[in-house]
């Protein structure tokens, strides 16, 4: 068994060292060590699986391993991304320790329970943003507004790029690339060379994974 601790880096040296305190004081509290400290420093704005946490509990860390959080707050900065690593842990069998919460799933019986209420919460997460989605389209069309990309625009990839950081959000939170044009006012089409220059994907075709 290998003990992970992951710390996601920023700008702020304190928060750092806040999160690796916090984490060894947990860490002596329960008996845990060694410590291996896995340092992150790929923007949390990233997709988690893009991320170096993805390779961490996608791939480096194995079944029975353990991997302790600082906080939740630490680990993404949606709630759809916190359960998608959640259920990614309990199905590779990771231990998962997150020490100001305290909150621990292993093996044990009640953790499989709450793996099965995150992974529903997951899916209505999912489905609640599908519906949001809509309901801002639908309330765009109402108001008038055209859906789409207008007629003669130019430097379409240069407009997007101004607006990168709103579409890497959408494409964190599943929306479709479709649903994502729509929002921005672009075409498919437009969007998905945008991305492919950008080497951005979207969820969309991956949301069903359950446990």
């Amino acid at each position: 068994m290998v003990i992970y601790a992951y710390l996601r880096v920023s700008s702020d040296k304190q928060d750092l060292h806040n999160q690796r305190h916090g984490i060894l004081e947990y860490a002596n509290i329960h008996a845990l060590s060694p410590i291996q400290f896995i340092e992150d420093t790929v923007s949390g704005r990233e997709k988690w699986s893009e991320r170096g946490v993805g390779q961490l509990l996608t791939q480096t860390a194995l079944e029975s391993d353990v991997v302790i959080f600082s906080e939740v707050s630490r680990m993404a900065r949606s709630t759809l991304q916190v359960l998608e690593m959640l259920e990614c842990c309990v199905r590779r069998g990771i231990n998962v320790h997150i020490a100001k919460q305290g909150m621990v799933l292993d093996d044990s019986m009640q953790s499989r329970i709450t793996a099965t209420v995150l992974g529903l919460a997951a899916e209505i997460e999912r489905e609640l943003i599908v519906l949001r989605t809509t309901e801002a389209l639908a309330k765009r069309k109402a108001e008038g507004k055209t859906l789409g990309r207008p007629k003669g625009r130019q430097s379409a990839h240069l407009k997007l790029d101004t607006r990168e950081a709103e579409i890497r959000s959408y494409l964190a939170k599943g929306i479709s690339k479709r649903s994502i044009a729509k929002l921005v006012d672009c075409s498919p089409s437009t969007l998905y060379d945008w991305l492919a220059r950008k080497h951005l994907h979207s969820r969309h075709d991956k949301l069903v994974e359950k446990l």
